[in-house]
């Protein structure tokens, strides 16, 4: 049986702590073979640029890519002829034509009240934020002048399609078991000729989905929904601003943006699993980093990149196992008698213990 390549991109900040602790994880799983590279500021500090073409070589031979996280204000700048780390998580999306971008949002029954919102609020929620990653105003041509500045947001009939399909077919999967299929697009139509195409090529695409329920939804509605009522979502598509935005929004549901995992996946290539927390300098060195939306980004690489479903089952029940005992990362801490705050070590050693 040949053993799974997995290529390691630790990255920045807090990066480095939590890849080593997915490590061990994928280690107790085993067997995997490993291989380490830098991306982001640490690229920047070795090699000038945040993602070499070596590196970006290295991650098409893998079967799948773990990140850790990149940036930090040792490499803030306004200077648009400065590398910034960003651009090599753009550029790895990009080189590896990872267009869509799956970052599942379900509340575990442990962290229901570490989350700023009511517990009657958020319980029953579980939704899919599927986000376009390659269009939009990220990939637009840019200009800057001393007085102005333009991005612009282009999206072509090509790109909707593929990302709505996506959406559709995540919707049906996520439906096997007996539910109910629906996707809301989020787009801004009321204003945006990109958008009123999105509506217009995913209301197409949808014919050829009719099981799938299809509503559509502006995007401060959205925003507004999405802490209103929760719920109410099976499966968001929306374009790569939106769903950058929307994705961070909706990882305050479950209590920390240090318990979202996300799946970047495309054509043949490998996919790239990474938690959507960011590098958080401010923590980084001090052992209380959260590892456990780096464990659910593993337990999506499983199921998505390896096709290892019973195993990735096991890593996201290993981590529900662990919460139950009590044990929080600070970021995670409510305060409540039955919690014992904990490192990353610990936290790391509970879910290992429990798978």
């Amino acid at each position: 049986m040949t053993v799974p390549k997995i290529t390691l991109l630790a990255g920045d900040g807090i990066g480095p702590e939590i890849i080593s602790a997915g490590r061990a994880l994928l280690d107790a799983l085993g067997p995997f073979e490993f291989e380490e590279a830098l991306i982001g500021g640490a690229s920047i500090d070795e090699h000038g640029e945040a993602l070499t073409s070596e590196v970006l070589e290295r991650c098409r031979g893998a079967d799948a890519v773990l990140l850790g996280a990149v940036g930090g204000p040792k490499w803030d700048t306004t200077d648009p002829d400065s590398p910034r780390p960003e651009q090599g998580l753009l550029g790895l999306r990009k080189g590896l034509g990872l267009y869509a971008n799956l970052r599942p949002v379900r509340p575990l029954a442990a962290l229901l009240d570490a989350s700023p919102l009511r517990r009657e609020v958020i319980e029953g929620t579980d939704l899919l934020v599927v986000r376009e990653l390659t269009g939009g105003i990220y990939f637009g041509e840019k200009e800057r002048q001393p007085e102005m500045a333009r991005d612009d947001c282009v999206y072509t009939r090509i790109e909707i399609e593929r990302i709505a399909r996506t959406a559709f077919e995540s919707a049906q999967r996520r439906a096997e078991g007996g539910g109910s299929a629906r996707v809301t697009s989020v787009d801004k139509a009321n204003v945006l000729e990109t958008s009123r195409l999105w509506r217009e090529v995913v209301s197409e695409v949808a014919g050829g989905y009719r099981d799938v329920e299809l509503d559509h939804m502006l995007v401060d509605n959205a925003a507004m929904q999405l802490v209103a009522s929760p719920a109410r979502f099976d499966v968001i598509v929306t374009e790569n601003l939106f769903g950058d935005i929307l994705s961070d929004e909706a990882a305050m549901l479950t209590g920390s943006l240090g318990m979202l995992p996300s799946a970047s996946l495309g054509g043949d290539g490998p996919g790239v699993f990474e938690p959507v927390h960011g590098s958080a300098p401010d923590i980084a060195g001090r052992g209380i980093a959260n590892p456990l939306a780096t464990f659910l980004s593993i337990a999506l690489l499983l199921r998505h990149g390896l096709d290892r479903h019973d195993d990735a089952a096991r890593v996201e029940g290993s981590v529900e196992a662990a919460l139950e005992t009590g044990l929080r990362t600070p970021d995670l801490a409510t305060g409540a008698d039955s919690e014992r705050e904990a490192g990353s070590a610990e936290i790391t050693a509970a879910v290992i213990a429990a798978l």
